[in-house]
């Protein structure tokens, strides 16, 4: 008889291989969207609009959406997101601000407060927030959070593309794993049959003797399980709930 978790959606790691080319904030969402709170509050989004702020956003998104799919509009403060603006006294050797130059898939979307660009390579994102007033064309400055706004140059999208790692690397597999654990978790998998669906039914055939398998899966499994129920803000840089914070929203009716 076919155990009925092999047929299950998070039996087959190969559904998962985009999380291998997800950024931060793109692993923050994956997580967030599976919390089941989210979920919920998605569903009742035309009584409480406010509640996406509760979450690290300004609106709420489809949860059914994965980070290929969908545009969450995080909070701002993420060290990641360049801001770029016309640069009212530009340098004779200003770069301008040339959209369909950058590199890889873009992405333009108004995230409720501004434009927001996200172009995506293998292996790497950039995202910018764009200025009130800049045009395709116009000389450009950019501003990391924290950092003076300064001139940009030329060559500064390749030279962070060229930062992009070819293979997947030992954190980019955990986070897969942890996905990839939570959902067999949230659809009611044992910690076997999780073991079976990320390491091969081989693998867990001595799983009663295999002290060490047991001992990955339950920390993948927590892992997965903490990042989904707030860890995640970590990720998207977001400050972290305040104890007991949302008691109030857990007796909703």
């Amino acid at each position: 008889m076919v155990n009925p978790h092999h047929l299950a959606h998070w039996y087959p790691t190969a559904a998962y291989l985009y999380v291998f080319w997800l950024d931060a904030l793109a692993l923050a969402w994956e997580y967030l969207r599976r919390h089941p709170d989210y979920r919920l509050d998605w569903l009742r989004r035309h009584r409480g609009p406010d509640t996406a702020h509760r979450w690290g956003l300004r609106l709420l998104e489809d949860p059914a959406l994965d980070a290929r799919d969908a545009h969450p509009a995080w909070l701002p403060g993420h060290a990641a997101v360049v801001q770029l603006y016309p640069d009212v006294d530009p340098p004779q050797d200003a770069a301008t601000f040339a959209f369909w130059r950058i590199p890889g898939h873009k992405q333009l979307l108004h995230d409720g407060k501004g434009l927001a660009l996200i172009a995506r390579s293998p292996g790497h994102c950039l995202r910018f927030a764009l200025a009130a007033g800049l045009e395709d064309g116009m000389a450009v400055a950019y501003a990391h959070r924290g950092e003076a706004a300064a001139p940009t140059r030329g060559h500064a999208l390749q030279a962070a593309l060229a930062a992009a790692k070819p293979r997947p690397t030992p954190t980019a597999l955990l986070e897969l794993h942890s996905l990839q654990a939570l959902d067999a978790t949230l659809a009611g998998a044992s910690l076997r049959e999780v073991a079976e669906g990320l390491f091969g039914v081989d693998a867990a055939a001595d799983w009663y003797s295999d002290g060490g398998l047991r001992s990955k899966v339950r920390r993948l499994v927590r892992r997965g399980d903490a990042l989904m129920r707030g860890g995640y803000r970590h990720l998207a840089q977001l400050p972290p709930l305040e104890k007991g914070r949302f008691e109030d929203d857990a007796k909703r009716p």
